[in-house]
Order: C-alpha cells, then sequence, then structure tokens
C-alpha cells in the first residue's frame, strides 16, 4: 500500500449478519402472528390459566395422600412443579405452532414412527405403575401413548390423502392395520381408555375420508366385536364396566369424584375450603374436574365445557372451506383428540362413564402428559395457520372427495 492512499480499516459483516438474522426472526414472528388463529390460541391459554387454580386447589389432597412418614410433602407440591410443566408446554406449544405445515406432517409422522416403536418395547422394559405397565424410563419417565396422539391423527390424515394421487391406493386397509396395531398393544398394558380414544379419532378421519356408508356400518360392527371380546377376555376392563353398571359404592373412585364434583353446589365452597377433596385419588390428575366443582361451583365446570365446546367449534369453521385434505383430516383428528379425552374424563367424573385413568388437556397436572397436549395444540395451530391476505377460488373439498360408491 502506497504512501499516498489512506488506510481504510475493513468493517466485519458479523454485525450485519447478526441484524439479518434478527430481522428475519422479526418478519418471521409476524408473519406467525397473523397466520395463527389468534382466538384458538387464546381459548388454549385460558384452558391452562384455569388449570393453574385447579391443580393450586388439588395439590393440598394429593401432597398429603403421598406423604409418608419419612417424606412429608408440601400442600403446594404439585402447584410448583406444575408451573415449571406448563412453561416447558408453553415453549412447546408456541415452538410448534411456528412450524409451516408442511414441517408441522414431517413431525408428526416421525413422532408416530418413534412412539409406535416405544409402544412395542413397553411390554418388555416398561415401568410399572398402579398395576398398568404403560411408561418407558429414560432418565425421565414418560407414557409413550401420550405422545402418539397427536402423532397419530397426523400419520393418519397423511396416509388418507394419499388418496388424492391414487384413488385404488389401499388406504382404508393401512389406516385400519395401524390401528388394530395400536388398539393391540395399548390393551396389552392394558390402557382401554386410550384405546377407546385412538379409535374415536381413527373413526372421525375415515368419516371425513368418504368412506362409504356400507364400509361404515361394517366399520362399525367390527367395533363392537371389540369391545365385546375386550369385556371377556381383559379382567380390568370387565370389572370397571361391571362397577360403572351396577352403580357402584361409596368406596368406588368413581362415586368419590361424583360426590365431590356435587358438594360445592353452582358457586362452590371456596379455594382452599374444599374438604371431600382430601379422601378423593388423583385428586390433581384423574379427577381434578371434581375439585374444580367443589371449591369453584358448577358454573364453572359449565364454563369448562363451553371451553372446550369453543375450540373444537373454533377448529371446524377453520376448516370448514379448507381446500386441502391433509389439512382437514388433521385438524379434525387433532380436535378429536383433545376434544374427546377432555369429555371422556368429565363424563367419567360426572359417573357417566367407566373410570378409564385419564387426565383432563390443559388442566390436569402432568410432566410429559402436559408436553403432549401442548404439542397437540401447537401442531393443531400450526396445521391451521392461514394467510388472511388470500382469497379462495376453489369451492372447498366437496370438489376433492370422491363420488359414492369411489373406493377409498
Amino acid at each position: 500500500m502506497s504512501a499516498s492512499q489512506p488506510y481504510v480499516p475493513r468493517i466485519s459483516d458479523g454485525g450485519g449478519k447478526a441484524d439479518r438474522f434478527r430481522s428475519s426472526k422479526r418478519a418471521e414472528l409476524k408473519i406467525w402472528w397473523r397466520e395463527i388463529d389468534r382466538v384458538l390460541l387464546f381459548l388454549i391459554l385460558l384452558l391452562m390459566a384455569i388449570g393453574t387454580a385447579a391443580v393450586a386447589a388439588a395439590s393440598p389432597s394429593s401432597a398429603r395422600r403421598l406423604s409418608t412418614a419419612t417424606v412429608q410433602l408440601p400442600d403446594l407440591y404439585f402447584y410448583w412443579a406444575h408451573l415449571k410443566w406448563q412453561f416447558l408446554g408453553i415453549c412447546t406449544l408456541i415452538g410448534a405452532s411456528l412450524m409451516t405445515r408442511d414441517n408441522a406432517r414431517r413431525i408428526g409422522v416421525l413422532l408416530a414412527a418413534a412412539m409406535l416403536v416405544f409402544l412395542f418395547l413397553v411390554p418388555l422394559i416398561g415401568h410399572e405403575v398402579n398395576g398398568a405397565k404403560r411408561w418407558i424410563n429414560l432418565g425421565m419417565r414418560f407414557q409413550p401413548s401420550e405422545f402418539l396422539k397427536p402423532g397419530f391423527a397426523i400419520a393418519l390424515a397423511w396416509v388418507l390423502s394419499w388418496r388424492l394421487r391414487d384413488p385404488n391406493l389401499p388406504v382404508l386397509g393401512i389406516v385400519t392395520g395401524l390401528m388394530v396395531t395400536v388398539g393391540g398393544l395399548l390393551m396389552l398394558q392394558p390402557n382401554l381408555g386410550a384405546t377407546l380414544l385412538f379409535g374415536g379419532v381413527w373413526f372421525v378421519l375415515v368419516l371425513l375420508s368418504g368412506v362409504s356408508v356400507q364400509r361404515i356400518g361394517a366399520l362399525l360392527a367390527a367395533g363392537a366385536a371389540g369391545l365385546t371380546a375386550t369385556y371377556f377376555l381383559y379382567d380390568n376392563a370387565r370389572h370397571r364396566i361391571d362397577a360403572f353398571l351396577g352403580g357402584g359404592t361409596a368406596f368406588d373412585q368413581v362415586d368419590l369424584a361424583q360426590r365431590t364434583l356435587l358438594a360445592g353446589g353452582w358457586t362452590g365452597s371456596g379455594y382452599a375450603l374444599g374438604v371431600r377433596k382430601l379422601n378423593l385419588p388423583e385428586a390433581h390428575t384423574d379427577y381434578i374436574f371434581s375439585v374444580i366443582g367443589e371449591e369453584f361451583g358448577l358454573i364453572t365446570c359449565a364454563i369448562i365445557v363451553i371451553l372446550y365446546l369453543a375450540i373444537i367449534a373454533r377448529v371446524l369453521v377453520r376448516l370448514a372451506d379448507e381446500e386441502n385434505l391433509f389439512t382437514l383430516l388433521a385438524g379434525a383428528g387433532l380436535a378429536t383428540q383433545i376434544g374427546g379425552q377432555a369429555f371422556i374424563n368429565i363424563l367419567v367424573n360426572l359417573q357417566l362413564f367407566p373410570s378409564k385413568g385419564m387426565t383432563l388437556p390443559l388442566v390436569s397436572y402432568g410432566g410429559s402428559s402436559t408436553i403432549a397436549v401442548c404439542l397437540a395444540a401447537g401442531l393443531l395451530l400450526a396445521i391451521t395457520r392461514r394467510n388472511p391476505f388470500l382469497t379462495r377460488e376453489t369451492p372447498g373439498l366437496r370438489t376433492l372427495l370422491p363420488e359414492k360408491g369411489t373406493r377409498p
């Protein structure tokens, strides 16, 4: 460099790359906020907020029941743990909702494949709790069936959407075989409640995919035969069904749940003033709806039911004019999974359904179950994302469904 030329230092572009990265992330967040169903997101977060208050009310009951002479759990032990899991759940929910529709489909299918492998491993290396072997312990204990739920709905929707490429593909046989495999593995645990929930998701998706009435009738008959066989072959299922049909006794947990639910009347006894909850097993998980009834009243219970109905209705409205078959089926399947689990839990608490050991999604305390249901909600938000500035020029899914009698 000659003396006549001044030295000009080169400015590193590191700062420019960082600025571009931050700008890109801000742009992605703006697009996400514009495309996300904000009403659905609000309903989900509102249920989680109600769940926080409900777990705080139920925590003393469960903490005292699980305390021993050597280990005394604080009354709010499960409440503080629930806050940690909810934080991780919200992070999972937001992270999943940031995915594109295609990435949500890929993650769902991979999740279904991985959890199906774990289901095969449960009978071999599974961890047993309360007489049921449903958990895998890999440093952190988790229930594969919980994480299979969102993956199952997305995988079935993906397979059923293949028929748009080739109407002769045996997609009905594939999804039915998958359902039979999952149901058989779940009944080995045994887990009749989850089997019924998976069966409900499978039936809704098959119904929406355009299967003929004759095939639907045959599927219903096969399902009835399967339930009948379950009653005679599985003692656990038979005992629970017999107890339900026989009306139960004052010592049955379902009867205790109903008594607890009705003890607070319309307005409830008040926070931390419930008495019957202290005798209720699994008050912070399976029977949290009864604790809500005792301490916050039947009006609050009705609000929770309305919120679940609002979530289902919102998803259906969002999908009403959807043109993509996979999106319709996946969104409907995920809504069926969340709504179906909620109403099974509520019906059990009302003594209108046999006990199933199923939590109330977005409300009950849970570790891996909270993460799993938040993942399902996040995938639902991702799949129902829509650019509000795009107009639709096609009449919707009616042109995509096969004519009557066409093989699915």
